[in-house]
């Protein structure tokens, strides 16, 4: 009974954890140049209680590394643009 007990509460310590790890920005530096034709998949999230910022993630599509853009470079505003347009 003891080792479900302990098993249960590090499970749940784990998930707990996992939780607090995404409560915070995860964007740290930024990409500026421009590197829109590399772009894969572009994630957006607004700012919350949990960041500040309006956080831009961009998937590459040679290695789907992903990366910080600059919410306010013009390029990522072009880019942002065009995508709610189509």
């Amino acid at each position: 009974m003891g080792i479900i007990t302990i098993k249960g509460c590090l499970l749940h310590r784990s998930a707990v954890r996992d939780q607090v790890v995404n409560l915070r920005c995860r964007c740290i530096t930024k990409e500026r140049k421009p590197i829109g034709r590399h772009i894969l998949v572009l994630e957006v999230h607004p700012a919350s209680s949990h960041c500040a910022e309006v956080q831009i993630i961009a998937t590459l599509k040679k290695d789907k590394r992903k990366v910080c853009l600059d919410p306010e470079a013009p390029w990522v505003i072009r880019v942002l643009k065009n995508r709610r347009e189509k």
